[in-house]
């Protein structure tokens, strides 16, 4: 890897000189980097690719899912077909991120009603 380093050394500095750098959009800003101190070394670089690729850890995933069908759910009328079949997917969904460890307090409405008690006052 010795060589690769020198090498790619070599090439930034050579664009430097040309000036291949200067006034590069967000020239001179300082950088916006992720905290990732909870991730192990070995795996900010795949973590990293996934995330700016868009992609979910599933529990994340399940958890986007079912904030979608909540939110679904709050638009059908209870005496519609659909109400049953959504409040059941919703149901299961819920129960997979309880058993994942994850807590479905926001699926509830808690913490918005608290903080709209808390707005009244």
């Amino acid at each position: 890897m010795w060589l690769l380093d020198q090498w790619a050394e070599r090439h930034i500095l050579d664009a430097q000189m040309k000036g291949d750098f200067d006034n590069l959009p967000g020239s001179g800003a300082p950088l916006i980097l992720d905290d990732d101190s909870h991730v192990a070394p070995e795996l900010r670089a795949g973590y990293r690719l996934l995330k700016n690729a868009g992609c979910l850890p599933p529990e994340l995933e399940q958890r986007k899912e079912a904030v979608q069908l909540a939110d679904l759910l709050k638009g059908i009328r209870e005496d519609d077909p659909q109400y049953a079949e959504v409040s059941k997917r919703l149901t299961l969904l819920e129960l997979k991120l309880r058993q994942a460890g994850i807590s479905t307090d926001f699926l509830h409405g808690d913490y918005a009603n608290q903080l709209m008690r808390k707005m009244e006052e």
